[in-house]
This record gives structure tokens, C-alpha cells and sequence, in this order.
């Protein structure tokens, strides 16, 4: 979702064949008849020495980080360099170290520097034994090159419902952003595509000294590893991809997908409900719960519903399209809804509360503060070319999608600032190899559907998929799930299981939730969940 052209036919061709193995290039025989000079465009950044120290005062000394230096443009490995924020956290035996472990939590935009630390109490021993930790923080994102577009607060508000009348302010809100980026990041910003971003992980592999590397993504994490899958087949050594990005919906069809994925939720979650309607009060028959969230939305249209001083329009309840994943939240959420629209003052806690999530020291703190929108949008927006740039077919697809999926159809499909931004200088990655690779997936996660697992499993010929059957949640494994023995396994062994397996957690599993580190915009108290990312 980049735009940027590739100047020269010849530098295309060159850096296509070279790049992707990131092994030395021959001089035409025309340029040299009698004797041949291999040349490595990137030697400078394979055969770096990173300078490793301690990442904070704060943290453990054994947690360490560096900085890595790559090419912004790919086709110019000689141009301009940009860097790449690495952290490590060595295996625990020497003996049994097999190798690297790169970890990312998703986004696009997601700061990964983090993980080693944050997953060091979540993974298994066992696999802490054989791998060092390789946090990074994806080019753009964080303390590696950061980017910006300069907007304000209120240009960041990405979830627009379609509304006629609002329609031509929507598609200005896009172009605005759009030319804010390009005016901000200029043509450099094409460059930060998730193809660029696997080349990154390559150069970073071979600064580390590894001839090929293991992985464990999640969420756009696991787009970002199958990318390096196709395009760095050889040096792919293990690879768990958690919550995963189906990549034939590259982009516009991954935010198309949750309002796919949120009607078969809400049907299960009126299910549910009427069978407490004793507890909740929202309907003793599904039909009758739906009819009461449904008033709620219309009553929330006429006149916001003040929830503990925060007025909630009808546009802000379908926008929580996540919670209806999680049946007892929703549940809880529509509760407090009905209390305050009839004029009763909700619990004093809002709903459940989530268990605070753990937050790990932070290096990237002096970025831009609109670095996860920026980050977000140019990888979104210039990984592939499929965007339409009419924003009449925008409007036709919310009209047509409100009507198909009336939850969350019209915002998935409403305009957004890809329609105006420029093409970026390559296609999306086409997923088609026999690599092996373990899928995880959740039948009801919110953000990447069971049906969006499912398609990465189809792409990756030689995977094999772990689906957790009545799995709520986003991120799966190092959350005890009945799916970590399966993981953990293939990671100590290198042994997939011989075909695709499906698991049920127990009730303590199901009570175990991983919490990734990813910054994501707040949510309307008691719909946590509504705005998180891949």
C-alpha cells in the first residue's frame, strides 16, 4: 500500500532476483567477459556488528537491545539507511540453543521491541532454552525510523459510519490524512510496506549470524511471517502464526471482515443472553435481546445515552462490534446501556472491569504520538494496489454492506484514506507455498475471524492449523490454552502434528487470557475491545 516507483527497469529485475535471498549478485558477463566479481548490494548492513547494552536501568541485564541499520528502499540499497530497534534476550541453556526466535505482536503499527520481556514469563521454559528472544520494532514503528503524519486527535477517528449526509465530509477527512502523510512522511513513506519490513528480518537475521530464523506473530504478525515465508522460503526455520491475517483479504478485505465476523457473534451472543435473561434482563428469547439492543441503537440515534458522563450515540453501540465476541462482557455492557437510557445511573465500575493488562517498560516514548496511525495506514495503504480510488464505490459498498451486515457493514466499507493514497512500487505477496508453519486460531476471535485463520491455512499448503473450539479472544498461545502443547512441541521438535487438530480449553483455560502489549485507541466504557487493530 505503498506509492513510490522503482526507477530503473534494470534495478528492479537486479534487486528482485537478489534481494529476497540476500545473497551475492553476479556482474553480467557483458561487463565483465573474462572473469566475474560477485557483488552483494547489501554486505554493509549483513555484516554489521551490533553494539549490544542493557535496555533500561530498569530492566533485567539480560535484556538487551541494538540498533540495525537497512535501506529505506530496497531498490537502492546505496540510498538512503534507516534503523531498525532490535532487543534480545539469550536462550537459557547454551547446550540446547537452537536458534533465534523473532517475535511480533501485530498491528500494523505494533511496537515489538517489548516482547522478549513481555512473552519471557508467558513462554514455556523449554522453548526459553533453545532460543534467544529477537524483539524488534518494525521500520516506521516506534524506535526504529519512526513515522508521522502530523495529525490531529481528531483526524485519527478512523471508524466512520456511513451517513449520506456526512459522506463528503468522510471523504475529506480521508484525502486530508492522506495528503498529511504524503506531505509529512513525502516519498519516503511508500517504503514502509510489510515486503520491506520481511526483507528488515532478513538482514536482521544475518547480523545475527543465523542461516535461517524460527517466528512466533500474531495478528498482522502472522501476515508479516508468511510474507517472509514466500519471499525467504530457505531461511524459514519454525514458525507460529497466532491469530491469523487471511492474505488473499489484503487490506480492505481484513476490515471488511469484521463485519463479516460480527453478525454470527451477535446471533450467538442473543443466544446466550436470553438463556440469563434472569441476570440481565435483555430478553427471555434471542428475537426479544435483539430487539432490545436494536431500540437501544435507535433511542442511542435520537438522543445520546449518557453512560457515566459520556454521551453514546448509535453509531458509537455498533462500533463496539468486538465485545459481542466476548458474551458476558456484551452482555454486561448492554445491561449498563439499558440502566442509563432509562435514566437509572450505571454499577460504579462501568461492567466487568478486564484484568489490567501488564505493561512493559517502554522505549519508544519519544515518537511522534500519531507514529501507530501513521505506521498503520502506510503499511495498510501501500501493501497493495486493490484499494479503489473512486469514492463513489466506497459509498456504494457501505449502502450495500449496512444492509448485509447491519452491526458494523457501513464503517468496515466506509471511505478511507487509502483511496487517495499514492500506489506503492510493488504488488502484494501472492501466499501460495508448501512451507511449514503452525496456525492458531480461535473460532471466536474478534479481529482476525475463524474464517480469516482459515484462509492463511489454505495459502500455506504445507501448514497445519490448531483451531480452538468456543475460543474467545485475540492471541493464543502462551495464554494456557489447549493449543500451547501443540505449539511448544513444534517449536522444541520441529514436528507439525499430520494433520489440522481442533481442541476445547477447559474452564481455566478459558479464563486465562493473553494480553499483547499493542497500543490501541480507547473504547466506549464497558465495550472494551471496539478498536483494537489486527
Amino acid at each position: 500500500m505503498r506509492s513510490r516507483r522503482i526507477a530503473p527497469v534494470l534495478a528492479v529485475s537486479t534487486v528482485a532476483a537478489l534481494v529476497p535471498a540476500l545473497t551475492p549478485a553476479t556482474a553480467s558477463a557483458a561487463a565483465a567477459p573474462k572473469a566475474t566479481t560477485a557483488v552483494d548490494p547489501l554486505k554493509q548492513y549483513t555484516q554489521q556488528k551490533p553494539r549490544w547494552k542493557r535496555c533500561g536501568a530498569r530492566t533485567p541485564a539480560g535484556f538487551q537491545c541494538a540498533t540495525v541499520k537497512v535501506p529505506l528502499d530496497y531498490a537502492r540499497p546505496g540510498g538512503k539507511k534507516i534503523d531498525i530497534a532490535v532487543s534480545r534476550m539469550k536462550a537459557t541453556s547454551a547446550k540446547e540453543r537452537r536458534g533465534v526466535l523473532l517475535l511480533n505482536p501485530g498491528g500494523p503499527g505494533g511496537e515489538g521491541l517489548d516482547m522478549p520481556l513481555f512473552l519471557a514469563s508467558e513462554l514455556p521454559a523449554s522453548v526459553k532454552k533453545r532460543y534467544d528472544l529477537i524483539g524488534f520494532d518494525p521500520r516506521g514503528v516506534g524506535r526504529s525510523s519512526p513515522v508521522s503524519c502530523g495529525l490531529k486527535n481528531s483526524e485519527r477517528n478512523w471508524e466512520r459510519p456511513y451517513k449520506a449526509a456526512t459522506f463528503d465530509k468522510d471523504v475529506k477527512w480521508a484525502r486530508t490524512v492522506a495528503e498529511k502523510c504524503r506531505a509529512k512522511g513525502g516519498e519516503a513513506l511508500v517504503q514502509f510496506t510489510t515486503r520491506n519490513t520481511a526483507r528488515d528480518m532478513d538482514v536482521v537475521r544475518a547480523v545475527l549470524g543465523e542461516k535461517k530464523i524460527s517466528y512466533l506473530g500474531y495478528s498482522y504478525g502472522t501476515y508479516l511471517g508468511a510474507v517472509y515465508t514466500q519471499m525467504f522460503p530457505k531461511r524459514t526455520d519454525r514458525f507460529v502464526l497466532d491469530s491469523a491475517v487471511d492474505p488473499q483479504r489484503i487490506w480492505r478485505g481484513m476490515i471488511q471482515v469484521w463485519a463479516e465476523g460480527a453478525e454470527p457473534a451477535f446471533t450467538r451472543w442473543t443466544e446466550w443472553t436470553a438463556k440469563r435473561h434472569t441476570t440481565y434482563k435483555l430478553g427471555d428469547t434471542p428475537a426479544k435481546v435483539r430487539t432490545t439492543f436494536w431500540d437501544l441503537v435507535a433511542r442511542a440515534d435520537r438522543k445520546p445515552i449518557d453512560l457515566d458522563g459520556t454521551p453514546v450515540t448509535g453509531d458509537d453501540i455498533r462500533s463496539g462490534r468486538a465485545m459481542f465476541f466476548d458474551p458476558v462482557n456484551a452482555a454486561e455492557a448492554v445491561a449498563e446501556l439499558k440502566k442509563a437510557a432509562a435514566g437509572r445511573k450505571p454499577a460504579p465500575s462501568g461492567g466487568r472491569s478486564a484484568s489490567p493488562s501488564p505493561v512493559p517498560p517502554s522505549f519508544a516514548r519519544a515518537v511522534p504520538w500519531d507514529n501507530g496511525d501513521a505506521s498503520f495506514w502506510a503499511v495498510v495503504c501501500a501493501d497493495t494496489r486493490s484499494w479503489p480510488r473512486d469514492p463513489e464505490q466506497y459509498r456504494r459498498d457501505a449502502i450495500r454492506d449496512k444492509a448485509r451486515y447491519p452491526l458494523y457493514g457501513d464503517f468496515a466499507s466506509n471511505i478511507k484514506p487509502c483511496a487517495f493514497w499514492k500506489q506503492g512500487p510493488e504488488q502484494a505477496t501472492r501466499i501460495d507455498n508448501k512451507v511449514g508453519a503452525l496456525v492458531l486460531q480461535n473460532e471466536w476471535d474478534s479481529q482476525t475471524p475463524l474464517a480469516s485463520g482459515q484462509g492463511l491455512r489454505r495459502a500455506m499448503k504445507g501448514s497445519r492449523m490448531v483451531t480452538v473450539l468456543g475460543g474467545e479472544g485475540h492471541g493464543i498461545y502462551g495464554s494456557k490454552s489447549c493449543a500451547d502443547k501443540t505449539a511448544t512441541t513444534y517449536l522444541t521438535t520441529g514436528k507439525l502434528p499430520t494433520k489440522d487438530l481442533t481442541c476445547r480449553n477447559t474452564s481455566a483455560q478459558r479464563n486465562d487470557r493473553l494480553r499483547l502489549p499493542l497500543p490501541t485507541p480507547p473504547g466506549i466504557p464497558g465495550m472494551t475491545g471496539a478498536h483494537d487493530r489486527f
